[in-house]
């Protein structure tokens, strides 16, 4: 499986950004999709998750501000960032998970600043 995501850049705060992330290759076994974000010297951190159903987890930090959602016949996911804050500022990285693997791709850097 390999996933490029896409979208990353500078915003002021209060505006919006939108991710997204192509997934390829043998996707049968993947049931869920996601973004993450690390901060150099912080932990990595969950931001928002969908399944192949279509349920949906956000961290408590992103929670209304965030929507993720994904177009399955294009194998993407997208993520969409409004009432960015500065706090937000972190390398966006897509996942893809099977019930015995985990798939990353290079992240995409968010930058929130005016």
């Amino acid at each position: 499986v390999q996933l490029q995501a896409s979208g990353g850049g500078l915003v002021q705060p209060g505006g919006s950004l939108r991710l997204s992330c192509v997934a390829s290759g043998s996707l049968f076994s993947i049931n869920a999709m996601g973004w993450f974000r690390q901060v150099p010297g912080k932990q990595h951190e969950m931001v928002a998750t969908i399944t192949l159903g279509g349920s949906t987890n956000y961290a408590m930090s992103v929670k209304g501000r965030f929507t993720i959602s994904r177009d399955n016949a294009k194998n993407t996911v997208y993520l969409q960032m409004n009432s960015l804050k500065p706090e937000d500022t972190a390398a966006y990285y897509c996942g893809a998970f099977s019930l015995s693997s985990q798939y990353w791709g290079p992240g995409t850097l968010v930058t929130v600043s005016s």
